[in-house]
């Protein structure tokens, strides 16, 4: 396990837990004085109440909680998100409404979950040519259905 740091922004704040023992993320709950509505086809953003600290080998995405986006049509807009190692803010998540209908998000509601995933650095070596490829320059759908 690796150990990260969480911070609870206010006393009410309830910690994140693996809800199972083969779960790999822990769920994130909305932290928020009242309602928000969230319209169809539009964004909001929701507070969590917590702050985290860890290593530069590793981010947090955040992710969709499957059943809310089976059931209800609410994702995360930037799917994953991405808590950098350096980041102290608060943890917000940005939810989607796919639905045409209103959905009401209520304090401690489990919106989101966060994952904690491994991060390798690039080393950038620019040149003038990339090494041939069969599939070369094909783009968008270039491999068929």
């Amino acid at each position: 396990m690796v150990k990260v740091l969480i911070k609870k922004l206010h006393q009410e704040v309830e910690m994140p837990s693996y809800k199972t023992e083969g779960a790999s993320g822990m769920d994130l709950m909305a932290f928020i004085n009242e309602p928000i509505k969230l319209a169809p086809k539009s964004s909001c953003i929701v507070p969590t109440g917590l702050s985290v600290a860890f290593s530069q080998k590793y981010e947090i995405q955040v992710r969709p909680r499957s059943g809310l986006a089976a059931k209800k049509n609410i994702s995360v807009l930037n799917t994953p998100g991405t808590i950098d190692s350096d980041y102290r803010g608060e943890i917000k998540i940005i939810l989607f409404n796919h639905s045409n209908k209103d959905f009401i998000i209520n304090n401690k509601d489990r919106v989101a979950q966060m994952i904690l995933t491994p991060v390798q650095k690039m080393d950038l070596e620019e040149v003038d040519n990339l090494p041939d490829t069969l599939r070369g320059e094909s783009g968008f759908g270039s491999t068929g259905k």
